[in-house]
This record gives structure tokens, sequence and C-alpha cells, in this order.
């Protein structure tokens, strides 16, 4: 069995300082603890630099708009959401949306929605029932 099912995330935003500004204190807080970016590429891996890890990575281009695509993060709790929403709220997020109760998605859903300055849509969630594959 596969101990990982996603490898990265590759992200584009206009303004790349601002970027920088914004996800390097998101990322840390979202478990991406070593920053190994560059003068054009951000990128934060989950684990130190002596083993496999997921990363979340973002670069330039003054011409990306922002679509309905969301990237989601897990919290394993409801503090941990709470947490989360409020770091965003701190360091710019854009369209805020909760924490709140999603009754529609499934049972248990909290969750906390908005956007990085660059209007990239995103979420922080936890699941009090997981979702089981049928």
């Amino acid at each position: 069995m596969r101990a990982r099912i996603l490898d990265h995330i590759d992200l584009r935003v206009k303004d790349f300082q601002r970027a920088m500004k914004f996800y390097r204190k998101l990322l840390p807080a979202l478990g991406f603890i070593c920053d190994r970016s560059d003068e054009t590429w951000g990128t934060f891996y989950s684990v130190g630099p002596d083993k496999p890890s997921e990363f979340f990575g973002f670069t330039e281009d003054r011409h990306h708009q922002p679509n309905g695509t969301r990237i989601s993060f897990w919290a394993d709790t409801r503090d941990g959401v709470d947490r989360i929403a409020k770091l965003v709220r701190e360091i710019g997020g854009k369209n805020l949306e909760g924490p709140e109760v999603c009754a529609d998605y499934s049972p248990g859903y909290y969750g906390f929605f908005f956007e990085d300055p660059d209007g990239n849509k995103l979420e922080i969630c936890c699941r009090e029932n997981p979702v089981i594959a049928e």
C-alpha cells in the first residue's frame, strides 16, 4: 500500500512577494514546515530534507486568473480549524467564510473557506465522521 497519495501542489500567483508573505505564515501552521523557497518558487515541504515529502509550491504568473478550483487542507479537530481561521484573518486572507458546520457536505463537516491575496480559493476542514468509499 502507498504511504502517500498526494505528491505536491503547484500553484500560480500574480505577485510572488505578496504570496511569500502570506504563505510563509500559513503553510508552516498547516504542517509544511521545511521552507526550501528561492527567488522564483515558494516551496514548502511537510518534513525535513532527508525524507520523501509532499510539498506546496507556487510561482509568479502575472496573468494568473483565479478560478473555482479550491484546495482544502485537513485539520484533526474543530479547534485546529479555528486556529487556522484565526491565523488567516491575521495574515490577510480574503473572502472569509466560517468556520462553520456544513451539514450539506457530510455529517460533522466543519470548515473555514478563504482566498489567498491573489484570489486562489483555499479551505481548512475537519470531518467528525470520515467519508468512507463504498
